[in-house]
């Protein structure tokens, strides 16, 4: 057999199960490891620090996932093409941090074309909103006249940032979000933002695929060490923020 590996079933009544290795996640899918359980804070504080995320439609049991390669940016290689350069030299906009979560979160959600809906169902967004309460979730605010136009959001433990996604109505919005991220993390310490699955336009940004047994050593590193003290923020804006800031 090509894939002998057995799904591994997860209880929704016992939170402290543990995890299967990653090493036993399947390769067709690549990296879905187990199905079920349930999105307690506890649950998936121990599956971030695994390396295991949860991804599924709202209408589909709970998929956890731990692919091999894994897409990671290297926050200090984030990569700034001349057009966002320009943008961000211009100015025009302002940034904040955990100022907005819930309202990132809900526009992440929101269908990117017509006829698709989204994975960010309101199961998950409770979920986020808890992690976010206890401190392990963050997002980057991007404003202009008072208006959210992009924001990053994503799970933080120790000094390891898992970005989970991002979204623009402005030109750029989500990339500004995502470079003063990277910036931040950078200045503190952080040197690995998980993304996850690869796609282009993350690879535009600077992001590459890594083996997973290679991914797994750094998130043990990071994990291991003490994050961010203190409220998270963003230590830029514009010129003349107070007149893009909401009240």
């Amino acid at each position: 057999m090509d894939n002998p590996i057995r799904l591994h079933w997860l209880d929704p009544r016992d939170p402290q199960q543990p995890f299967p290795p990653p090493q036993r996640a399947m390769r067709d899918p690549n990296g879905l490891l187990a199905i079920g359980g349930d999105l307690s804070a506890e649950r998936l504080l121990r599956a971030y620090t695994a390396g295991i995320f949860p991804w599924y439609n709202p209408d589909e049991p709970i998929l956890w996932w731990c692919p091999d390669p894994r897409a990671v940016l290297f926050p200090k290689d984030f990569h700034v093409s001349r057009s966002l350069r320009k943008q961000l030299n211009n100015g025009g906009f302002a940034l904040s941090c955990n100022r907005a979560f819930a309202r990132v979160m809900q526009a992440c959600a929101a269908p990117r074309s017509i006829g698709h809906g989204t994975w960010l169902g309101s199961d998950m967004q409770q979920a986020y909103l808890e992690l976010h309460r206890r401190g392990h979730a963050q997002s980057v605010e991007v404003w202009q006249d008072r208006e959210l136009v992009g924001g990053v959001y994503g799970v933080s433990i120790g000094r390891m940032f898992f970005g989970e996604s991002m979204f623009s109505v402005m030109e750029n919005g989500s990339k500004i979000a995502l470079h003063f991220l990277c910036r931040q993390l950078t200045d503190w310490g952080y040197s690995l933002l998980d993304c996850q699955v690869a796609s282009p336009h993350l690879a535009s940004l600077g992001a590459v695929d890594i083996p997973r047994d290679e991914f797994l050593r750094h998130l043990g590193d990071a994990t291991a060490k003490a994050g961010r003290t203190g409220p998270w923020q963003v230590d830029a804006g514009s010129t003349n923020a107070s007149r893009h800031l909401p009240p």
